[in-house]
């Protein structure tokens, strides 16, 4: 396939689009915010379409377990790599449905125990101090109290797991976090939700979607399909080489968002993070971990990488260095993948200091130099993706349209078929 023609000159296939379809709210898919959080029916459709029962997908990027849960309820066993914790709790729970009677005589535990809490009792608890940067007191004892009695439930950790996620996506709504914002923000005007309110109201969402898909495995005799997320980096995992048929992924966007900085509440709650610096330096496509290089096996991106070292020599070499990094997991997508299979790639373009990045075709061009073989290319327009799709034209930062230098980015994109041969 020729890719020196730029991908947005292809028409957009209507039948990828899903417009008004809230798939998100399906099975668990709705447990847990997540930024960027990939669509269930396009996963869905690439399983229906290219895979076949018995076969083994993986999801290098699984983030909150979208491809997971979709694979276990089309009966395909998966696995899924993500660096970040909080990503392993959200997916790990997502796709192990739990019998709704054990959750329900647990969850009612829970809510007596509310009724014995004592603020006084919270006052001397030991918490990383960003702790007290984003929590009021008042919320602070509540989210304490409530973290001692899911980890103390005599119970499964399986069962602990599901109500420490229920836990977890409150946490923003009950902080000083800007509500609005996907970035770490203070709002000092916001009145933060009352703690017991939003964690009953969340168990509750959660244990109607939980009892449907528990339902439904059990009638497709689906329950006890293998799914799981290690906690890996994408460019070196443990799966054996040549045993997945089929990889679904969507990468993190260049230049976008910060993952670990947007689940810091949950992993500064949940002691999975004491160095937030640290724990950035993990993360493929943050700022923090760039090295000195401005050099790609990509052409495409080498062009875009010289264009912005004239311009803003830190992006640049932020932008190699992911590109490099997207190199190394295209190359581990190469060894897992048993011969024939493929590799199915959700990425879009975007601008940074006026400067195009072609993303999709750089990440086409860099499977081609490995081996692969570029099927097809299919554009999609995304109106329901949750990213920021407004940035202003100077500074590049995420913005409204309010803001005259605006200028839309991401308004579609791209899914890479790609084939080993």
């Amino acid at each position: 396939m020729n890719i020196t023609q730029p991908f947005e000159k292809l028409p957009v296939s209507d039948e990828w689009v899903f417009k008004n379809i809230k798939s998100t709210q399906q099975w668990t898919h709705g447990y847990h915010r997540y930024p960027a959080k990939f669509l269930p029916n396009l996963v869905k459709k690439i399983i229906e379409d290219y895979t076949e029962p018995g076969d083994i997908i993986a999801d290098m990027f699984a983030g909150c377990g979208t491809t997971l849960v979709e694979s276990k309820i089309h009966g395909r066993k998966s696995v899924g790599v993500d660096i970040n914790p909080v990503a392993q709790l959200i997916t790990n729970v997502k796709t192990s449905p739990i019998r709704q009677g054990l959750l329900e005589s647990k969850f009612q535990i829970i809510l007596s125990e509310i009724e014995n809490f004592r603020p006084e009792d919270f006052h001397n608890i030991e918490k990383h101090a960003r702790i007290d940067y984003w929590f009021y007191p008042s919320e602070k004892y509540k989210i304490a109290f409530l973290y001692q009695i899911i980890t103390e439930l005599k119970t499964t950790k399986k069962v602990k797991n599901f109500f420490l996620v229920a836990l977890s996506n409150i946490l923003k709504n009950c902080s000083k976090w800007l509500q609005s914002s996907t970035k770490p923000q203070i709002d000092s005007d916001k009145k933060p939700t009352e703690v017991f309110k939003a964690f009953n109201r969340q168990v509750k969402s959660m244990l109607k979607q939980n009892e449907r898909f528990f339902n439904r495995l059990e009638e497709l005799q689906f329950t006890n399909i293998e799914s799981k997320l290690v906690l890996e980096d994408a460019r070196d995992t443990s799966i054996k080489p040549g045993t997945i048929n089929a990889i679904i992924t969507s990468p993190p966007y260049v230049t976008s968002y910060e993952y670990a900085d947007l689940h810091q509440l949950t992993g500064y709650w949940f002691e999975y993070l004491n160095n937030l610096l640290e724990f950035r330096s993990n993360f493929i496509g943050t700022f923090y971990s760039y090295g000195e290089s401005l050099k790609s096996n990509s052409k495409i991106a080498q062009a875009a990488i010289d264009d912005l070292k004239d311009i803003h020599l830190r992006t640049a070499k932020e932008v190699a260095n992911y590109f490099n990094d997207m190199y190394d997991v295209a190359n581990e997508m190469h060894r897992v993948l048993k011969n024939g299979g493929k590799t199915f790639v959700v990425i879009g373009n975007t601008t940074f200091k006026n400067v195009k990045i072609q993303s999709a075709e750089i990440f086409a061009e860099l499977l081609e130099l490995i081996g692969f073989t570029i099927e097809n290319v299919i554009k999609r327009s995304i109106p329901n993706k949750l990213i920021p799709t407004i940035r202003d034209k100077h500074t590049g930062k995420f913005t409204t349209l309010d803001n005259k230098n605006s200028k839309e980015v991401y308004p579609e994109e791209y899914i890479i078929i790609a084939r080993k041969p």
